[in-house]
């Protein structure tokens, strides 16, 4: 047996051990800043939910808050806005899925679909962005009483459907809960 043929352990052989892993923490300690700034900052993070208290919304009346840098409209629709909802076909739809982030899979875009849910049928909750070019449609407008996009056309039923226009999705319902009868949580 000779000397190269041992199996022991020498300093060189820990050297070379040693000045990897100090490469692999040098490269961990370079690479970890650049990693850190991609999480979102505290004040985006803090905005991942919002509770709005809707107890001062009348039927008939909208309010719109900021939620991750985009207008939310929150309605208490009437009996008549309802009702005009409730009676369009789906096949009369240009979009004919929900887009209710609370609701699994693609379910048709029923009133009750757009709604915020069963004993709630009232309470319209939307992100107010065009789905044609993102600008930020006018309540109580349009050809269908609901929302209108007055720079490209689009219009928007009562339950926030696409119905004329050239968006072509519906006003997309985000994740949201009730907390109580008069607190709604969105996010």
């Amino acid at each position: 047996m000779s000397a190269s043929d041992s199996t022991e352990h020498t300093r060189r052989d820990f050297l070379y051990v040693a000045t990897g892993m100090a490469g692999v923490v040098g490269a961990a300690g370079v690479a970890w800043p650049f990693i850190d700034q991609m999480r979102p900052d505290a004040s985006t993070r803090a905005l991942a939910s919002i509770q709005v208290d809707v107890s001062g919304v009348e039927p008939g009346m909208s309010l719109t808050v900021k939620w991750r840098g985009k207008p939310v409209f929150i309605r208490n629709r009437t009996e008549a806005e309802i009702e005009a909802a409730r009676e369009v076909a789906i096949e009369d739809l240009k979009d004919p899925i929900a887009r209710n982030e609370n609701l699994s899979g693609e379910v048709p875009a029923t009133d009750e679909a757009r709604s915020a849910g069963e004993g709630r049928e009232n309470w319209l909750v939307m992100v107010g962005v065009c789905t044609h070019l993102g600008c930020v449609p006018l309540g109580q407008a349009g050809d269908f009483g609901g929302w209108f996009c007055p720079c490209h056309g689009s219009h928007y039923d009562t339950a926030g459907r696409i119905r004329k226009g050239p968006a072509p999705t519906n006003l997309p319902v985000p994740t949201l809960t009730f907390v109580n009868d008069t607190t709604i949580e969105i996010g």
